[in-house]
């Protein structure tokens, strides 16, 4: 059980980051516009935030805080 569950955490980790670095090249394709620019930044912010607080929760030290940082991952997305 607990070897699918590493399976499972890695395999996201690698969806999360091929998400990143596909909205990476979605923002570079955009139009060099203020609004275009204010569009990326968002997108990027928030994008990345999800890969990095998935990151975070795979390091918890308990399932109490991986829940609880998990939450975050769901509340940003």
């Amino acid at each position: 059980m607990e070897s699918t569950n590493i399976s499972f955490r890695e395999n996201m980790k690698a969806r999360l980051k091929k998400f990143v670095l596909e909205l990476i090249k979605l923002c570079q394709s955009l139009p060099k516009s203020q609004e275009a620019n204010i569009i990326k930044n968002q997108l990027l912010r928030s994008g990345s935030s999800v890969y990095a607080n998935y990151r975070a929760a795979c390091r918890a030290r308990s399932k109490a805080e991986f829940f609880s940082k998990l939450s975050i991952v769901v509340e940003s997305r």
